[in-house]
């Protein structure tokens, strides 16, 4: 073996050359879709391992004339096979032709095949299978005005797949175009600067990927299930094997220092799915920080830093000429220009995209081809200059909600230093015209897997923001821009990033559960109220796990829970349960019919320190445990959906059933127990008379229940002792 053959896409033959020449591998000369390496075995398999740019790694077998099939024949038998093949092997055939006699490319390919497989049954009365998936040797024929070059295919299958890709979108990059963009973007440079990768359409995950693979060193060929060498007889399997233990090597080593830099936004929740399994399979899922998020709302992903934002955007040859393609060019490039000073940015376009589109113009522009289809890299740099300049001046309504934002937060400041308050209203449709709520959330990064102290780092500012519906009068597209407006005075006044900006939308719905799932990104933080601690996602729920408006609920079921047992139904994540147990409580139970709440409210319970038989979690409706369970409790706290209509319950509707639910409750409770029962449906209005008549005695504590900071919305719950006569 003294010549190996290794093939590209079009238009990377000079970076793989390049790539091969850092590898060692000697006398790298590029040539049309590929590159002629000198070298061994020990090439061929540093090729299959660590190049990332390469398609397949040829071993040329022989070349000769072939103007028919009888001379094809012929040339392909002139090769011995058994120093290759088993005869009870298995084989496939590939063949590539161009301005040849011979042009059914299917024919060439059962010709060569039927030539091996002829001289083996010749041999010895034994002939190879065809095994089109798995085979033990690819042999690969290339056919060019009449000249044949066979050789062994030692990939196997294609080399950008690299084995972590199971779920990729309906345009996919393929792992190497990826690697070759990155390259060219200049990213290892980038990385090694301290900067950050950024990919705001970032699909399936692919560029993410290999750039934090290309900055670890680990490689490429690491994560492939097999090559196609590994059953061919020339194959030497200590040599394979120890260079794959160098790899894995330096793999562990750099994925130790590798630097948590790679941050990725798409609108689309099943593409975000399919990136954290990409990224899960390739090993760098804890180092890629995922989003969900479009275009119009994208920014910086880390504050005071720069480096590289590179994408795969849709274009016309894929999507259609669609004005929404158009429109998204549009966005991005303001996008650009308002958030990314200082940035370099490497947009892949289709065959005919250029910088006007975006409205920047290129540096660069460099051809590629994902597959057969022809794209241009184009490259610019987004000049801080253009971003530093003073603001346009607000609009009136505008400057009016920043300065309310403003006065707000001077109001509450000390009351909230004072009383140790991190998660609070800050705002509350206080202007008419922007009607959404504002919760500040003063948190700390935390593994939502594990119940255990945070590292003492400084929190961040967090802000969600709930929208209401805009009445029907309003025309969608300016709620639409005043809800932007809303953001950026959140983002200006209350210096909060829009990475670190949670948005939903609280349309009047026709009932069903409170705790809707909206996205999957598992973006954990842990909070501080009351001296305990408390995890929230602010981002995959309608409600973030901490009702911030149950403060002084959870500080009277502190206040009442000592020597207690505690009953809590509806139990949601447990806050009410580490309240009570917090209180000195003698024992808590939770009931939900949830088992992903189960879950948080045990990692709530774990991470406070109250753990053990005397904190039980019970998965159950409310009303079923009710009717099973014998204990009795001096405490019970109720705390109900408006409405619910799961699978595995009867439907349950809060006005209607709140008498039985309750009846039933006052069975379970010792002498002198109390009921705490709340709920946020605002047209509630509690039956005293038929709970009077059910022996219960009633006291409204809705007024006392609304903390300081929700005083705006005094109905936003209604709260009730009840207590046995």
């Amino acid at each position: 073996m003294s010549t190996l053959f290794i093939t590209c896409a079009k238009g990377l033959e000079e970076l793989l050359r390049d790539e091969l020449g850092d590898l060692g591998l000697s006398d790298a000369r590029a040539t049309v879709a590929g590159v002629y390496v000198g070298g061994g075995l020990e090439a061929a398999y540093r090729a299959c391992l660590y190049s990332r740019l390469a398609s397949r790694v040829l071993l040329p077998l022989a070349q000769f004339a072939a103007g028919d099939a009888r001379d094809l024949h012929a040339g392909v038998q002139g090769i011995d096979w058994s120093t290759l093949l088993a005869p009870e092997g298995s084989l496939t055939v590939d063949a590539n032709l161009s301005q040849s006699a011979l042009t059914h490319s299917q024919f060439v390919a059962q010709t060569v095949k039927d030539a091996i497989v002829d001289q083996f049954r010749d041999a010895c009365g034994v002939r190879p299978s065809v095994d089109r998936e798995q085979p033990d040797v690819r042999v690969n024929l290339h056919l060019r005005r009449d000249q044949a070059a066979l050789s062994l295919d030692l990939s196997g299958a294609p080399l950008h797949q690299r084995g972590w890709r199971l779920q990729q979108g309906a345009a996919p990059l393929k792992e190497n175009v990826a690697a070759a963009m990155l390259l060219r973007a200049r990213w290892p440079d980038t990385y090694a600067a301290g900067g950050v990768l950024f990919d705001p359409m970032c699909g399936a995950g692919t560029l993410l990927i290999e750039a934090a693979l290309m900055a670890a060193g680990v490689a490429p060929g690491l994560t492939r299930a097999r090559f196609g060498f590994e059953r061919w007889r020339g194959h030497d399997a200590v040599l394979w094997q120890r260079l794959r233990t160098q790899a894995e090597q330096t793999a562990h080593a750099g994925l130790a220092a590798l630097h948590p830099v790679f941050h990725g936004r798409d609108r689309d929740p099943a593409a975000l799915v399919a990136a954290r399994g990409n990224a899960q399979r390739a090993g760098v899922a804890g180092f890629i920080q995922l989003e969900r998020g479009d275009v119009a709302h994208m920014a910086a992903p880390v504050s005071d830093s720069t480096g590289l934002l590179i994408s795969n955007p849709p274009y016309g040859e894929r999507l259609g000429e669609m004005p929404e393609v158009l429109a998204l060019y549009r966005t991005l490039g303001e996008r650009l220009r308002a958030s990314f000073g200082g940035w370099r940015v490497a947009l892949l376009f289709g065959e005919q995209g250029d910088g006007h589109m975006i409205g920047l113009k290129p540096e660069r522009s460099q051809r590629l081809y994902n597959g057969a289809l022809a794209c241009n890299l184009l490259q610019f740099s987004v000049h801080a200059e253009r971003v530093q300049r003073a603001p346009a001046p607000l609009a009136e309504q505008v400057s009016m909600l920043v300065n309310r934002l403003h006065k707000r937060e001077q109001h509450l400041r000390k009351r909230l230093q004072r009383e140790g308050i991190d998660c609070y209203r800050i705002y509350d449709a206080d202007l008419p015209e922007y009607a959404a709520a504002i919760d500040v959330y003063l948190a700390r990064e935390v593994d939502g897997e594990v119940a255990a102290a945070v590292p003492d780092t400084v929190p961040q500012r967090w802000l969600h923001v709930q929208e209401y519906q805009a009445p029907a009068e309003i025309e969608p597209g300016l709620a639409a821009r005043r809800l932007q407006d809303l953001l950026r005075a959140a983002a200006h006044e209350l210096a909060v990033p829009r990475a670190r900006i949670a948005l939903k939308t609280r349309a009047r719905g026709h009932g069903g559960a409170r705790h809707g799932r909206l996205d999957a990104r598992a973006h954990w933080l842990e909070v501080q109220e009351g001296g305990l601690y408390f995890r929230v996602n602010l981002f995959d729920y309608l409600d973030t796990g901490l009702f911030l408006d149950h403060r002084n609920v959870r500080g009277r079921l502190r206040a009442s829970a000592a020597g207690q047992q505690v009953l809590n139904l509806f139990a949601y994540t447990g806050t009410g349960s580490v309240y009570a147990a917090a209180g000195g409580a003698l024992g808590t139970t939770s009931v939900d019919l949830s088992t992903t709440y189960l879950e948080w409210a045990t990692w709530n319970l774990l991470r406070n320190g109250f753990r053990g038989a005397a904190h039980r979690l019970v998965q159950a409706d409310a009303r079923m445990f009710l009717a099973a369970d014998t204990r009795r409790y001096g405490l019970i706290y109720v705390d109900p959906p408006t409405f619910s209509n799961s699978k595995r319950a009867d439907d349950f509707d809060v006005q209607r059933d709140h008498v039985d639910l309750l009846r039933a409750c006052a069975a379970h409770l010792t002498p002198g127990g109390v009921i705490v029962f709340s709920n946020n449906f605002r047209r509630f209005r509690l039956d005293a008379d038929a709970l009077a008549a059910a022996g219960l005695g009633v006291e409204d504590w809705s007024a006392p229940s609304v903390p300081f900071d929700f005083t705006r919305r005094s109905n936003i719950h209604g709260c009730w002792l009840l207590r046995a006569r």
